[in-house]
């Protein structure tokens, strides 16, 4: 089958993000005097921001309130003298500054944007996502950047695929795919929106989900398939 609109999710898809935010955690966290183990630190930290990720998802917490949110709670038990609104705006001034792309990230999506377009779909703050996009090699074959904190809604609501597809009404929802390494909110998202999905899946995990994705890949130079020869 071929596609005339790509739909990347970006973290984890397209950038390594978990190798991002490691590295981004441990120099806020060191410039601002936190004396700790950073391994168990950032283990913590990644606990934390799932739970608080998940809820936003599902619409309980805002993004603003996540966002410091997730720094309170880590250092909490460090009992650290630290504001945690200083260690978001930190933290997220820093992210844009350690981009790790996903192997072949590069590759298919100029590939991909030769054949149709290339969008990215991503649950984020849209200054944060931006700015990792500008940073990368990917920039020039991204056509357009759908973020949650722009549109209103977070992957998996259909109203936020309802606002990627407003960016480029004219492709039918049988010529786009969505991909992505999350059944939960990319492969859901993409069907309760109607249209294919495929879950980016390079650990080759055994899915539970009640949702199913059209296609499975583990490495994205598999998504060759998905060009009109």
């Amino acid at each position: 089958m071929s596609y005339k609109l790509f739909l990347f999710d970006l973290d984890d898809t397209l950038l390594d993000f978990k190798e991002s935010e490691k590295l981004s955690f441990s120099s806020v966290m060191q410039s601002l005097g936190i004396q700790s183990d950073m391994t168990a630190l950032f283990s913590q930290y990644q606990i934390e921001n799932r739970k608080l990720w998940t809820e936003f998802e599902k619409g309980l917490i805002t993004q603003e309130y996540l966002k410091v949110e997730r720094f309170r709670r880590t250092l909490e038990p460090l009992q650290a003298a630290v504001d945690p609104h200083l260690v978001a705006k930190r933290y997220l001034e820093a992210l844009p500054e350690s981009v790790v792309l996903i192997d072949g990230a590069v590759e298919i999506c100029r590939e991909l944007s030769a054949a149709g377009e290339v969008g990215i779909v991503t649950n984020g703050i849209s200054g944060v996502q931006n700015q990792r996009i500008a940073k990368s090699a990917l920039e020039p074959y991204i056509s357009f950047i759908c973020v949650s904190e722009d549109s209103g809604y977070a992957k998996p609501d259909v109203r936020f695929f309802d606002y990627a597809h407003s960016l480029r009404p004219h492709v039918q929802k049988d010529e786009m795919i969505v991909i992505g390494d999350r059944l939960e909110t990319d492969i859901l998202g993409a069907h309760n929106f109607g249209t294919d999905s495929c879950w980016f899946n390079p650990k080759n995990d055994k899915s539970m989900a009640a949702v199913q994705p059209k296609y499975e890949v583990q490495s994205l130079s598999e998504l060759r398939r998905f060009i009109k020869s």
